[in-house]
């Protein structure tokens, strides 16, 4: 049994490098525009950007920690940040610590950080959330890769603002310092404009 879970975990992380390299094929196509919050893109969010032409909001089912069934489409009316992330994601384990602080300081009916795990079981990201103390975010799972995919994840992790109608306001592919200033003030103009 844990030979098979080993074949199935491998074959996930080769898929999504077969989708990734894809996904950098056509990124390198797409021009990219400068949005409205890239000026807040310097120190420890140097990385975030616009995408001109970003792909649609995800539309696959995720799991909640309750086991409840929900799409992004049923947050709509709050400003989103929607980290894919795993845990045997080296860059995501040290970003989750922010990420929980960021949704401590802003989570509210306007604002929402949703952590969504690929891992092959909700109950890893779960244990994960336990052994680190991560209080403030919710549970989130996609064991299908369908919503990184979708969001034309390059590899883990990748954090995507999307507004409160669901539109892309920008995207950072990498891990980030989501509890520092720049990270603060990033969000505070997203709330204030979308």
């Amino acid at each position: 049994m844990p030979e098979l879970k080993v074949k199935h975990a491998i074959m996930a992380m080769l898929a999504l490098g077969a989708i990734a390299v894809i996904v950098t094929l056509f990124s390198a196509l797409i021009s990219s525009t400068p949005g409205p919050l890239d000026t807040f893109a310097r120190g420890t969010m140097s990385d975030f950007r616009s995408v001109s032409e970003a792909p649609e909001q995800p539309r696959a089912t995720l799991l909640t920690g309750e086991g409840a069934e929900i799409t992004l489409a049923d947050k709509r009316g709050k400003v989103l940040l929607v980290n894919f992330w795993a845990t045997w994601c080296a860059p995501c384990v040290v970003e989750m610590p922010y990420l929980d602080a960021l949704q401590a300081r802003y989570g509210s009916e306007d604002f929402e950080v949703v952590a969504i795990s690929m891992d092959q079981r909700i109950e890893d990201a779960a244990e994960f959330y336990e052994r680190n103390g991560l209080e403030n975010l919710a549970l989130y799972h996609d064991q299908s890769f369908r919503s990184a995919f979708a969001a034309g994840a390059r590899g883990l992790p990748l954090t995507v603002l999307y507004d409160r109608q669901g539109a892309e306001i920008g995207r950072l592919d990498g891990d980030a310092e989501w509890a520092s200033e720049e990270a603060f003030a990033l969000i505070e103009a997203a709330l204030e404009r979308y």
